[in-house]
């Protein structure tokens, strides 16, 4: 009967490491929509080389950092500005604070064969009904994609057409769909659907609009997790740099 109590706790004791270790080699990352594209294949290239799964959940930036604020038990957080990660280490929910890890590229597009040359009259032309732009509240390109229209002179003139998406994400569907005629978006979609559809594009003139200098922050959920640390100094490594350069953004 002892022998069979102590095999039993030696047994509940390796299950028990066992499962600090496989706690200490997963982790989750929240990431601002924009990256849909681009985390599949940092992750993938992640775990070639740690062996560490990433579970990423992607929604609008804003979004992101107040389900931090409640509680999600997020380990980093890829914004996609330093505004929200900022407030994060201010509040005390961030073990450091914001480092920028891309520059983000801000696009007009459509799936119809539209020049770009002078886009500002192509909005506000009767050829186009439908304008989709980011939340500007909670989506940093949509932000930037409403500073460009003032900018231009013309959002007053268009705001009627504008269609709001609640991500970077949902805007892609509209303009992809053809729920509106144009969009503003990042020049990742582009990369994204390259081999499914034809976009016709012109990158936004960037003196237009504020950079899109996309931060990211160590969460307090990851403050012994090993893991999270790795895939920090991950996304400032030379290879993510690569790959988020062949996605469309700017590195350093």
């Amino acid at each position: 009967m002892r022998k069979l109590l102590k095999t039993t706790c030696i047994a509940s004791v390796c299950l028990f490491l066992l499962q600090i270790s496989v706690d200490a080699q997963s982790l989750k990352v929240a990431i601002a929509a924009n990256l849909q594209p681009v985390i599949k294949v940092l992750q993938k290239d992640f775990k070639q080389k740690t062996g560490i799964t990433v579970a990423a959940i992607s929604g609008p930036s804003g979004n992101l950092a107040t389900q931090i604020q409640n509680g999600a038990p997020f380990d980093v957080f890829l914004s996609a500005d330093t505004r929200f990660p900022d407030n994060l280490y201010k509040s005390g929910y961030a073990l450091k604070a914001p480092v920028v890890y891309a520059g983000g590229v801000l696009i007009i597009c459509s799936t119809k064969k539209f020049t770009y040359n002078n886009w500002p009259k192509l909005l506000t032309s009767n050829n186009i009904e439908k304008i989709a732009i980011g939340n500007p509240a909670i989506a940093p390109y949509g932000k930037a994609a409403e500073e460009a229209l003032k900018k231009a002179g013309i959002y007053d003139k268009v705001k009627p057409k504008i269609v709001l998406g609640e991500s970077i994400t949902q805007v892609n569907t509209y303009i992809s769909t053809g729920v509106v005629q144009i969009g503003f978006t990042t020049l990742a979609f582009t990369k994204e659907v390259k081999n499914k559809f034809q976009l016709t594009y012109a990158l936004v003139d960037p003196n237009t609009y504020p950079p899109i200098k996309q931060g990211m922050v160590l969460l307090k959920h990851a403050e012994h997790n090993t893991a999270a640390e790795k895939f920090y100094q991950y996304i400032l490594s030379a290879p993510a740099k690569k790959i988020f350069k062949a996605y469309g953004y700017h590195v350093q």
